[in-house]
Protein backbone atom coordinates (compact mmCIF):
# COMPACT_ATOMS: atom_id res chain seq x y z
CA UNK A 1 0.00 0.00 0.00
CA UNK A 2 1.53 3.32 -1.03
CA UNK A 3 0.91 6.56 1.21
CA UNK A 4 0.83 9.87 0.17
CA UNK A 5 3.76 12.25 1.33
CA UNK A 6 1.12 14.07 3.44
CA UNK A 7 0.60 10.87 5.16
CA UNK A 8 3.82 9.39 5.20
CA UNK A 9 5.91 12.73 7.00
CA UNK A 10 3.89 12.03 10.49
CA UNK A 11 5.21 8.81 10.77
CA UNK A 12 8.88 9.95 10.21
CA UNK A 13 8.07 13.09 12.99
CA UNK A 14 6.51 10.33 15.14
CA UNK A 15 9.89 8.85 15.37
CA UNK A 16 11.43 11.82 16.28
CA UNK A 17 12.65 12.66 12.39
CA UNK A 18 12.27 16.71 11.84
CA UNK A 19 9.82 17.47 9.15
CA UNK A 20 9.12 20.63 7.79
CA UNK A 21 5.80 22.76 9.70
CA UNK A 22 3.12 22.43 6.85
CA UNK A 23 -0.38 21.89 6.15
CA UNK A 24 -2.77 19.77 3.21
CA UNK A 25 -5.18 22.18 1.55
CA UNK A 26 -7.63 21.08 -0.98
CA UNK A 27 -8.31 24.13 -2.84
CA UNK A 28 -6.10 27.45 -3.96
CA UNK A 29 -8.03 29.27 -1.04
CA UNK A 30 -6.68 26.85 1.87
CA UNK A 31 -3.53 26.95 0.49
CA UNK A 32 -3.23 30.83 0.56
CA UNK A 33 -5.09 30.30 3.92
CA UNK A 34 -1.83 27.97 5.20
CA UNK A 35 0.74 29.52 3.26
CA UNK A 36 -0.45 32.74 5.38
CA UNK A 37 0.78 31.59 8.63
CA UNK A 38 3.88 30.06 7.65
CA UNK A 39 5.44 32.34 5.31
CA UNK A 40 7.56 31.36 1.79
CA UNK A 41 6.29 27.79 1.29
CA UNK A 42 6.58 24.35 -1.24
CA UNK A 43 3.26 23.44 -3.23
CA UNK A 44 3.45 20.25 -3.30
CA UNK A 45 1.45 17.58 -5.53
CA UNK A 46 0.24 15.07 -3.19
CA UNK A 47 -0.15 11.99 -5.42
CA UNK A 48 1.27 8.41 -4.93
CA UNK A 49 4.25 8.75 -7.37
CA UNK A 50 7.65 10.32 -7.97
CA UNK A 51 8.84 12.83 -10.49
CA UNK A 52 6.02 15.12 -9.32
CA UNK A 53 8.49 18.01 -9.93
CA UNK A 54 9.58 17.31 -13.45
CA UNK A 55 5.69 17.02 -13.94
CA UNK A 56 5.49 20.72 -12.63
CA UNK A 57 3.73 19.46 -9.42
CA UNK A 58 6.62 20.91 -7.20
CA UNK A 59 6.46 25.15 -6.77
CA UNK A 60 7.69 27.92 -4.79
CA UNK A 61 6.06 30.65 -3.22
CA UNK A 62 7.27 33.75 -1.79
CA UNK A 63 3.69 34.80 -0.61
CA UNK A 64 -0.07 33.64 0.04
CA UNK A 65 -0.99 34.84 -3.08
CA UNK A 66 1.86 33.22 -5.10
CA UNK A 67 0.57 29.65 -3.10
CA UNK A 68 -2.86 30.01 -4.34
CA UNK A 69 -1.84 30.43 -7.78
CA UNK A 70 0.36 27.56 -7.75
CA UNK A 71 -2.17 25.48 -6.27
CA UNK A 72 -5.02 26.63 -8.89
CA UNK A 73 -2.61 25.66 -11.44
CA UNK A 74 -1.59 21.64 -9.73
CA UNK A 75 -4.52 20.91 -8.27
CA UNK A 76 -6.65 19.02 -11.37
CA UNK A 77 -3.76 18.11 -13.10
CA UNK A 78 -2.85 14.87 -14.10
CA UNK A 79 0.69 13.21 -12.65
CA UNK A 80 1.49 9.35 -13.70
CA UNK A 81 -1.71 9.00 -14.25
CA UNK A 82 -3.27 9.98 -10.99
CA UNK A 83 -5.08 13.12 -10.69
CA UNK A 84 -4.05 15.89 -8.19
CA UNK A 85 -6.84 16.90 -5.58
CA UNK A 86 -4.86 18.07 -2.88
CA UNK A 87 -1.59 20.08 -2.10
CA UNK A 88 1.07 20.03 0.83
CA UNK A 89 1.93 23.42 1.73
CA UNK A 90 5.47 23.25 3.45
CA UNK A 91 7.56 26.17 4.87
CA UNK A 92 10.72 27.00 2.46
CA UNK A 93 13.36 25.20 4.36
CA UNK A 94 17.02 26.48 3.63
CA UNK A 95 19.14 23.69 2.23
CA UNK A 96 23.05 23.32 2.78
CA UNK A 97 23.39 20.20 1.39
CA UNK A 98 21.05 17.16 0.09
CA UNK A 99 21.30 13.66 1.12
CA UNK A 100 19.61 9.96 0.26
CA UNK A 101 18.13 7.63 2.95
CA UNK A 102 16.35 4.71 2.76
CA UNK A 103 15.38 1.21 4.20
CA UNK A 104 13.76 -1.46 2.03
CA UNK A 105 12.90 -5.37 1.87
CA UNK A 106 16.14 -6.81 -0.10
CA UNK A 107 15.88 -9.68 -2.22
CA UNK A 108 19.45 -10.47 -1.81
CA UNK A 109 20.09 -10.00 1.87
CA UNK A 110 16.88 -11.22 2.15
CA UNK A 111 15.72 -8.79 4.92
CA UNK A 112 16.30 -4.85 5.37
CA UNK A 113 18.85 -2.89 3.91
CA UNK A 114 19.47 0.67 5.06
CA UNK A 115 20.86 2.98 2.05
CA UNK A 116 22.19 6.17 1.65
CA UNK A 117 23.97 8.48 -0.26
CA UNK A 118 25.61 11.87 -0.57
CA UNK A 119 23.96 12.53 -3.62
CA UNK A 120 20.25 13.44 -2.45
CA UNK A 121 17.70 15.11 -4.70
CA UNK A 122 17.98 12.77 -7.76
CA UNK A 123 16.79 10.02 -9.11
CA UNK A 124 18.44 7.19 -6.77
CA UNK A 125 18.77 4.67 -9.76
CA UNK A 126 20.52 7.44 -12.05
CA UNK A 127 22.90 7.78 -8.94
CA UNK A 128 23.25 3.70 -9.00
CA UNK A 129 24.12 3.14 -12.49
CA UNK A 130 26.49 6.50 -13.33
CA UNK A 131 28.22 7.13 -9.77
CA UNK A 132 27.25 3.61 -7.87
CA UNK A 133 30.55 4.37 -5.53
CA UNK A 134 28.30 7.13 -3.71
CA UNK A 135 25.32 4.94 -2.96
CA UNK A 136 26.05 3.25 0.26
CA UNK A 137 23.79 -0.08 1.38
CA UNK A 138 24.35 -1.97 4.58
CA UNK A 139 22.04 -5.12 5.16
CA UNK A 140 20.60 -5.80 8.67
CA UNK A 141 20.05 -8.89 10.80
CA UNK A 142 16.69 -8.54 11.72
CA UNK A 143 17.95 -10.17 15.34
CA UNK A 144 19.90 -7.22 16.09
CA UNK A 145 18.81 -4.59 14.24
CA UNK A 146 20.58 -1.48 13.03
CA UNK A 147 22.05 0.90 15.85
CA UNK A 148 23.72 4.24 16.00
CA UNK A 149 27.25 2.59 15.59
CA UNK A 150 26.15 0.98 12.48
CA UNK A 151 24.90 4.13 11.82
CA UNK A 152 28.12 6.05 12.23
CA UNK A 153 30.00 3.24 10.22
CA UNK A 154 27.38 3.36 7.34
CA UNK A 155 28.16 7.20 6.82
CA UNK A 156 31.67 7.45 8.01
CA UNK A 157 34.10 9.70 5.80
CA UNK A 158 31.39 11.45 4.09
CA UNK A 159 32.28 14.88 5.12
CA UNK A 160 29.08 15.59 6.93
CA UNK A 161 30.72 17.75 9.52
CA UNK A 162 28.83 18.96 12.79
CA UNK A 163 25.66 16.57 11.14
CA UNK A 164 27.14 13.39 11.30
CA UNK A 165 25.95 12.83 14.38
CA UNK A 166 22.59 14.04 13.66
CA UNK A 167 22.41 12.04 10.30
CA UNK A 168 23.22 9.17 12.30
CA UNK A 169 20.44 9.41 14.42
CA UNK A 170 18.00 9.85 11.44
CA UNK A 171 19.12 6.85 9.84
CA UNK A 172 18.74 4.83 13.41
CA UNK A 173 15.23 6.44 13.67
CA UNK A 174 14.51 5.91 10.11
CA UNK A 175 15.30 1.80 10.34
CA UNK A 176 12.67 1.79 13.35
CA UNK A 177 9.94 3.52 11.73
CA UNK A 178 10.29 0.76 8.82
CA UNK A 179 10.24 -2.02 11.34
CA UNK A 180 7.18 -0.39 13.45
CA UNK A 181 4.98 0.69 10.21
CA UNK A 182 5.55 -2.43 8.83
CA UNK A 183 6.94 -0.96 5.74
CA UNK A 184 8.74 -2.54 2.03
CA UNK A 185 10.26 0.67 1.16
CA UNK A 186 10.88 4.04 3.14
CA UNK A 187 12.76 6.44 1.80
CA UNK A 188 13.81 10.57 2.47
CA UNK A 189 15.06 11.85 -0.67
CA UNK A 190 16.35 14.32 0.31
CA UNK A 191 17.34 14.31 3.25
CA UNK A 192 18.76 17.81 4.04
CA UNK A 193 21.14 19.51 6.58
CA UNK A 194 20.01 22.80 6.43
CA UNK A 195 22.16 26.37 6.96
CA UNK A 196 21.29 26.25 10.47
CA UNK A 197 22.91 22.93 10.79
CA UNK A 198 19.62 20.68 11.26
CA UNK A 199 18.64 17.20 9.06
CA UNK A 200 15.09 17.60 7.85
CA UNK A 201 13.41 15.14 5.35
CA UNK A 202 11.96 17.57 3.06
CA UNK A 203 10.11 14.30 1.14
CA UNK A 204 8.99 10.57 2.39
CA UNK A 205 8.17 7.34 0.23
CA UNK A 206 6.21 4.93 2.33
CA UNK A 207 5.70 1.52 0.81
CA UNK A 208 3.49 -0.70 3.67
CA UNK A 209 3.62 -4.30 3.21
CA UNK A 210 -0.15 -5.32 2.40
CA UNK A 211 -0.09 -8.21 4.02
CA UNK A 212 0.36 -6.01 7.02
CA UNK A 213 -3.08 -3.83 6.52
CA UNK A 214 -5.06 -6.67 9.12
CA UNK A 215 -1.88 -5.40 11.45
CA UNK A 216 -1.86 -1.79 10.90
CA UNK A 217 -5.95 -0.94 10.49
CA UNK A 218 -5.73 2.62 11.07
CA UNK A 219 -2.53 3.47 9.93
CA UNK A 220 -3.71 1.78 6.25
CA UNK A 221 -6.74 4.23 6.30
CA UNK A 222 -4.18 6.72 5.76
CA UNK A 223 -2.95 4.93 2.88
CA UNK A 224 -4.09 5.49 -1.07
CA UNK A 225 -6.33 3.26 -2.32
CA UNK A 226 -4.28 1.01 -5.17
CA UNK A 227 -5.56 2.25 -8.73
CA UNK A 228 -7.11 -0.71 -10.42
CA UNK A 229 -8.02 -1.15 -14.62
CA UNK A 230 -11.21 -2.44 -14.86
CA UNK A 231 -10.02 -6.17 -15.47
CA UNK A 232 -8.49 -6.00 -11.93
CA UNK A 233 -11.61 -4.45 -10.49
CA UNK A 234 -13.69 -7.11 -12.23
CA UNK A 235 -10.80 -9.85 -10.78
CA UNK A 236 -11.20 -8.55 -7.15
CA UNK A 237 -14.76 -8.51 -6.86
CA UNK A 238 -14.48 -12.12 -8.27
CA UNK A 239 -12.11 -13.40 -5.34
CA UNK A 240 -9.85 -13.41 -7.96
CA UNK A 241 -5.85 -12.83 -8.03
CA UNK A 242 -5.21 -10.88 -11.14
CA UNK A 243 -2.60 -7.82 -12.66
CA UNK A 244 -3.50 -6.62 -16.01
CA UNK A 245 -0.36 -6.59 -18.28
CA UNK A 246 0.40 -5.76 -21.97
CA UNK A 247 0.72 -8.92 -23.49
CA UNK A 248 -1.18 -11.08 -25.57
CA UNK A 249 -0.35 -14.49 -24.18
CA UNK A 250 -2.73 -15.24 -21.68
CA UNK A 251 -1.51 -16.76 -18.60
CA UNK A 252 -3.16 -19.08 -15.91
CA UNK A 253 -2.02 -21.33 -13.31
CA UNK A 254 -2.27 -22.49 -9.70
CA UNK A 255 0.16 -21.11 -7.49
CA UNK A 256 1.50 -17.45 -7.58
CA UNK A 257 5.23 -19.07 -8.05
CA UNK A 258 4.09 -21.20 -10.66
CA UNK A 259 2.21 -18.41 -12.73
CA UNK A 260 5.41 -16.12 -12.56
CA UNK A 261 7.21 -18.68 -13.62
CA UNK A 262 5.16 -19.14 -16.26
CA UNK A 263 5.01 -15.25 -17.47
CA UNK A 264 8.84 -15.32 -17.48
CA UNK A 265 9.11 -18.54 -19.65
CA UNK A 266 6.70 -16.80 -22.36
CA UNK A 267 9.16 -13.60 -22.23
CA UNK A 268 12.05 -16.15 -22.59
CA UNK A 269 10.69 -17.59 -25.73
CA UNK A 270 9.82 -13.74 -26.97
CA UNK A 271 6.55 -13.57 -26.15
CA UNK A 272 4.63 -11.05 -24.07
CA UNK A 273 2.10 -12.23 -20.78
CA UNK A 274 -1.24 -10.22 -21.46
CA UNK A 275 -1.86 -11.28 -17.35
CA UNK A 276 -1.54 -12.83 -14.17
CA UNK A 277 -3.77 -14.69 -13.12
CA UNK A 278 -3.46 -17.51 -10.54
CA UNK A 279 -6.06 -19.70 -8.93
CA UNK A 280 -4.48 -22.16 -6.57
CA UNK A 281 -6.61 -25.17 -5.68
CA UNK A 282 -10.05 -23.28 -6.59
CA UNK A 283 -9.24 -23.59 -10.23
CA UNK A 284 -12.89 -26.17 -10.40
CA UNK A 285 -14.70 -23.45 -8.77
CA UNK A 286 -12.84 -20.02 -10.09
CA UNK A 287 -12.49 -21.67 -13.90
CA UNK A 288 -15.32 -19.97 -15.72
CA UNK A 289 -15.06 -16.66 -13.77
CA UNK A 290 -11.34 -16.64 -14.79
CA UNK A 291 -11.64 -17.87 -18.03
CA UNK A 292 -14.18 -15.49 -18.76
CA UNK A 293 -12.23 -12.51 -17.51
CA UNK A 294 -9.05 -13.20 -19.95
CA UNK A 295 -11.32 -13.83 -22.80
CA UNK A 296 -12.62 -10.40 -22.10
CA UNK A 297 -8.99 -8.45 -22.57
CA UNK A 298 -9.06 -7.45 -25.72
CA UNK A 299 -5.64 -8.37 -27.21
CA UNK A 300 -5.11 -12.02 -26.01
CA UNK A 301 -4.45 -13.96 -28.64
CA UNK A 302 -3.36 -17.55 -27.00
CA UNK A 303 -3.50 -19.16 -23.76
CA UNK A 304 -1.42 -20.80 -21.58
CA UNK A 305 -2.46 -23.15 -18.95
CA UNK A 306 -0.43 -24.23 -16.12
CA UNK A 307 -1.22 -26.52 -13.18
CA UNK A 308 1.28 -28.69 -11.42
CA UNK A 309 -0.24 -30.23 -8.31
CA UNK A 310 1.05 -31.36 -5.02
CA UNK A 311 -1.56 -31.21 -2.34
CA UNK A 312 -4.15 -30.21 -5.34
CA UNK A 313 -4.99 -32.50 -7.56
CA UNK A 314 -4.39 -31.53 -11.08
CA UNK A 315 -7.38 -33.75 -12.28
CA UNK A 316 -9.72 -31.80 -10.11
CA UNK A 317 -8.33 -28.54 -11.48
CA UNK A 318 -8.54 -29.35 -14.97
CA UNK A 319 -11.90 -30.69 -14.71
CA UNK A 320 -13.03 -27.33 -13.59
CA UNK A 321 -11.10 -25.74 -16.60
CA UNK A 322 -12.91 -28.23 -18.85
CA UNK A 323 -16.55 -27.23 -18.06
CA UNK A 324 -15.29 -23.54 -18.34
CA UNK A 325 -14.11 -24.00 -21.76
CA UNK A 326 -17.16 -26.25 -22.97
CA UNK A 327 -19.92 -23.62 -21.35
CA UNK A 328 -17.78 -20.48 -22.68
CA UNK A 329 -16.51 -22.24 -26.49
CA UNK A 330 -13.17 -19.92 -26.83
CA UNK A 331 -11.95 -19.23 -30.08
CA UNK A 332 -8.10 -18.76 -29.19
CA UNK A 333 -5.78 -21.57 -28.96
CA UNK A 334 -4.92 -22.36 -25.11
CA UNK A 335 -1.96 -24.81 -24.69
CA UNK A 336 -1.67 -27.04 -21.66
CA UNK A 337 0.98 -28.32 -19.10
CA UNK A 338 0.14 -30.45 -16.66
CA UNK A 339 2.23 -32.24 -13.14
CA UNK A 340 1.83 -33.04 -10.42
CA UNK A 341 -0.42 -35.26 -8.50
CA UNK A 342 -3.58 -36.71 -10.96
CA UNK A 343 -1.84 -35.63 -13.88
CA UNK A 344 -2.48 -38.99 -15.90
CA UNK A 345 -6.56 -38.33 -14.67
CA UNK A 346 -5.88 -34.63 -15.98
CA UNK A 347 -4.73 -35.40 -19.25
CA UNK A 348 -7.07 -38.68 -20.24
CA UNK A 349 -9.87 -36.15 -19.24
CA UNK A 350 -8.43 -33.35 -21.33
CA UNK A 351 -8.09 -35.85 -24.58
CA UNK A 352 -11.86 -37.29 -23.95
CA UNK A 353 -13.97 -34.02 -23.20
CA UNK A 354 -11.70 -31.47 -25.34
CA UNK A 355 -10.01 -33.67 -27.68
CA UNK A 356 -6.61 -31.96 -26.70
CA UNK A 357 -2.62 -33.72 -25.52
CA UNK A 358 -1.15 -31.87 -23.08
CA UNK A 359 1.95 -30.54 -23.87
CA UNK A 360 5.62 -32.57 -22.91
CA UNK A 361 6.57 -29.60 -20.66
CA UNK A 362 5.76 -26.51 -19.34
CA UNK A 363 8.53 -24.85 -21.59
CA UNK A 364 6.60 -26.16 -24.40
CA UNK A 365 3.32 -24.87 -23.53
CA UNK A 366 5.02 -21.09 -23.37
CA UNK A 367 6.80 -22.01 -26.80
CA UNK A 368 3.65 -22.79 -28.51
CA UNK A 369 1.44 -19.89 -27.11
CA UNK A 370 4.10 -17.62 -27.95
CA UNK A 371 4.42 -19.21 -31.84
CA UNK A 372 0.31 -19.03 -32.56
CA UNK A 373 0.01 -15.50 -30.58
CA UNK A 374 2.25 -14.10 -33.59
Amino acid sequence: MNFEEHAAKPLLAARGIAVPRGGLARTPDEAAEVAEAIGAVVVKAQVPAGKRGKAGGIKLAATAEQARSHARAIIGMEIAGHKVEKVLIEEHVPIERELYAAVLNDPSSKGPLVMFSTAGGMDIEEVAATAPGKLRRQPVDIRRGFSRADAGTLIRGLALGAAEAKVADALTRLYEAYAAFDAELLEINPLVITRDGRVVALDCKFVMDDCAIVRQPDLARAGTPEKLTGLEATARAAGLKYIDLEGNVGVLANGAGLTMTTMDMVRHHGGRPANFLEIGGEAYTQAKPALELLLSKPGVRSLVINFCGAFARTDVMTQGVIEAIEALKPALPIFFSVHGTGDEEAVKLLKERLGVTPLATMDDACRAAVAAAK
